[in-house]
């Protein structure tokens, strides 16, 4: 696993110890990346069941203004932590070892431009996820998306009041869902 553009490519990253996390690869990345393009400038990122990090330092390597890393496992803030370092864009990010369900069911203490939710797979948490954020929209920017990275075998409608399903992309054994505020989907 490495940082495939911006100011750390080609920084190896580490994994988190045993099987409690499962990395994004860098083909699937590079499209979240392709996808997005230059908004990520400047942009401000949670990423949410953080794991390795990977997403949210590649989004610091090319350009993001800041994010903020949630996990609640030790050894995954750890490697966060340390995955930061090794790329030296540990300035512009905020690590928080914490239950990511607690954390965003308080009410928002900023608002972000994209919510990236890679939780582990097959536990329905992804939905649960994107249930507690349409219960408190407020932590997504008004022009801002909610990119999911699930197993496509995991991916069913889910019933939100404030976001709805943009776009949906297979990459073999991984689907990137991204979603909207509601009103944003009218306009298209």
């Amino acid at each position: 696993m490495r940082i495939t553009t911006g100011r750390a490519k080609g920084r190896l990253l580490k994994s988190v110890p045993g099987d409690v996390t499962r990395p994004i690869t860098d083909r699937v990345k590079q499209a979240v990346f392709n996808i997005l393009a230059d908004d990520v400038k400047q942009s401000k990122w949670l990423d949410l069941f953080g794991g390795t990090g990977a997403v949210g330092i590649e989004a610091l390597s090319r350009g993001a203004g800041s994010v903020t890393f949630i996990d609640q496992n030790a050894l995954a803030v750890r490697t966060i932590e340390a995955n930061l370092k090794t790329t030296e864009l540990n300035q512009k990010a905020r690590v928080i070892r914490q239950d990511a369900f607690k954390y965003i069911a308080g009410m928002p203490n900023a608002s972000y431009d994209f919510i990236f939710i890679a939780p582990p797979q097959y536990q329905g948490l992804w939905a649960d996820a994107l249930v507690a954020l349409d219960n408190q929209p407020k932590w997504l920017a008004p022009e801002g998306a909610i990119i999911v990275q699930i197993d496509p075998r995991e991916f069913h409608e889910v019933a939100l009041k404030n976001f709805g399903l943009l776009d949906k992309r297979k990459y073999g054994a991984t689907m990137l869902c991204f979603y909207e505020h509601a009103e944003n989907l009218i306009d298209r």
